[in-house]
C-alpha cells in the first residue's frame, strides 16, 4: 500500500498572488488534479501546508491536511511531516506545482524500492527530480538531523540514505510521458500552458 503527500508550502506557492495549488488546470485546482491522479495508487493522501483554510473546501474529507513540525525548513520540513504522519510504510511525495504527475511512474519507482531501496527517484535529461520520489518511512529519522543542520533541500536526504535512481529511458519504454516531472516556476510557463486569460487565471469550470 502506498501514501501519497503533496508539498503546498513554501515561499514560492504563491504566483501573482494566487496559490499555485489553485490554479485553475484542465477545469479544475491542481491540486484537485494530483489528487486523482495520486487516488490511482494511493488509498492514503495527504496535504502538508502550514496554512490550511485555503484547501479545506476545496478539497474532500478524505484528504489529510497536516502542518509542519519544522515551520520554515522548506520542502525537507514537508517531507518530515509526512513521513512522521504517513500510515503507509512506502510515500510517493510531490511538490504542488507539478501539473503532469504519474501515477505510472510512481508504480514504476515503487516497484524498484521494493528490491530494497529506502528511497527511489527519477532521473531525466540527466538530472534527478526528488520530488516525485518513493520514499520509506524510516527516512524522517535522517531528514531530522539534516533540519538540525539547517538543510532544506530534498537532494541533501540521499545522501544519507540507500537509494536508486530510475532512468528516463526505463520510464519511456514502459510508456511513461517525461512530462510528469515539470513544474510551473513562473505566471508565464503557466501562461504559456494556455489557462490564463487577459493576465488572470480563467476560472474553474465544472469538470463534469
Amino acid at each position: 500500500m502506498l501514501s501519497g503527500v503533496i508539498l503546498a508550502g513554501g515561499a514560492n506557492r504563491r504566483m501573482n498572488g494566487e496559490l499555485k495549488a489553485l490554479l485553475p488546470f484542465g477545469g479544475k485546482p491542481l491540486i484537485v488534479r494530483q489528487i486523482e491522479c495520486m487516488r490511482e495508487i494511493c488509498d492514503e493522501l495527504i496535504i502538508v501546508t502550514n496554512d490550511p483554510k485555503p484547501y479545506l473546501n476545496k478539497v474532500d474529507r478524505s484528504v489529510r491536511i497536516i502542518t509542519d513540525f519544522f515551520a520554515g525548513h522548506g520542502p525537507l520540513g514537508g517531507m518530515h511531516a509526512a513521513l512522521s504522519l504517513a500510515i503507509h510504510t512506502s510515500v510517493w511525495v510531490v511538490g504542488c506545482d507539478m501539473p503532469f504527475i504519474s501515477s505510472k511512474a510512481a508504480q514504476l519507482l515503487m516497484q524498484r524500492k521494493l528490491d530494497g531501496f529506502e528511497a527511489v527517484v527519477p532521473l531525466v535529461a540527466s538530472e534527478l527530480y526528488p520530488l516525485h520520489g518513493i520514499y520509506d518511512r524510516a527516512c524522517a529519522s535522517h531528514i531530522v538531523h539534516l533540519l538540525n543542520q539547517g538543510e532544506t533541500k530534498v537532494s541533501a536526504l540521499l545522501n544519507h540514505v540507500f537509494w536508486s535512481e530510475l532512468g528516463d529511458r526505463f520510464l519511456l519504454e514502459n510508456g511513461v510521458d517525461l512530462n510528469f516531472v515539470s513544474n510551473i516556476k513562473t505566471f508565464e510557463e503557466y501562461e504559456a500552458m494556455g489557462f490564463v486569460e487577459h493576465g488572470k487565471p480563467t476560472e474553474v469550470t465544472d469538470g463534469s
